[in-house]
């Protein structure tokens, strides 16, 4: 009898999930192997308990990753039958690999995404901010201060501050994009800040780079406005290779060029 290819013990070297997020993980890896394995659009799914089993998971972590996966279009639940693979709509939604969400030196990638995207944004709502928004962006960095001052990680207080940039260049699809990036940022974000809490000067450049961005944004210039918001990630990815969270990919340390190619600019 063969095994269900969902059920099939997964070779990486995490067969069973125990990081942060599990529903996220394992939505992330069912969609993963229904892809790899090319499972027919009308193929029937193994039932919640035995992914439970199969995943080293509850039902609860189970029902919510297929709650995910449905969301998404990738399975249909069927009455009294079970769940399937659903028909492949005619547009695809917008996915990333979902290796993102299990590898720490994968950050690195969306935080390059996240550069090229949060630069151009910042510009443009240098350009278009009005003067709410810009009172906004600064009640929003003092929700930064206050995470920290009460010793949460302000994850959710930096994800809403740069949506508040996006929501600052007067286009919905930038606020509509950040949205769905949130989903990767969060676990990034939750990485890099957990590393820059250890150390008091990385908390104090973190906040002198948020603060450069809204003042450039404020002061209704791009130029330094893409600068700011793009050094920050630059700084961020430094970060991480100066406390050890990931390897440097480069002999020049990411700080010096960040600010060599800023004085280029």
């Amino acid at each position: 009898m063969s095994i269900h290819p969902l059920l099939a013990p997964v070779r990486h070297a995490a067969g069973h999930l125990v990081a942060e997020r599990l529903s996220d993980r394992l939505a992330a890896r069912l969609a993963r192997q229904i892809e790899a394995d090319r499972l027919a659009p009308g193929d029937r799914l193994p039932t919640e308990a035995q992914l439970a089993v199969a995943h080293g998971v509850s039902r609860t972590v189970v029902r919510e990753a297929v709650h995910q996966l449905k969301s998404r279009g990738l399975l249909v639940s069927r009455q009294g039958s079970g769940l399937y693979v659903a028909q492949p709509p005619a547009h695809r939604p917008l996915d990333f690999d979902p290796t993102v969400l299990e590898s720490v030196s994968a950050v690195v990638h969306v935080v390059e995404v996240r550069r090229v995207l949060e630069g151009e944004i910042a510009a443009l709502a240098a350009q278009r901010a009005t003067r709410a928004q810009v009172a906004g962006l600064r009640r929003q960095l003092a929700a930064i201060d206050t995470a920290v001052a009460e010793g949460r990680d302000g994850v959710a207080e930096d994800l809403a501050f740069h949506r508040a940039v996006g929501e600052a260049t007067g286009n919905p699809q930038f606020a509509r994009l950040l949205g769905f990036f949130e989903q990767y940022l969060r676990e990034a974000m939750r990485i890099t800040r957990g590393n820059e809490s250890r150390r008091v000067d990385f908390m104090e450049q973190v906040r002198a780079e948020h603060v450069a961005i809204v003042s450039a944004i404020a002061a209704r210039d791009p130029a330094a406005a893409r600068r700011a918001a793009t050094r920050h990630l630059q700084r961020g990815e430094w970060r991480l290779q100066e406390g050890g969270v990931i390897a440097a990919r480069s002999r020049v340390p990411a700080g010096r060029a960040a600010a060599a190619a800023e004085g280029r600019r």
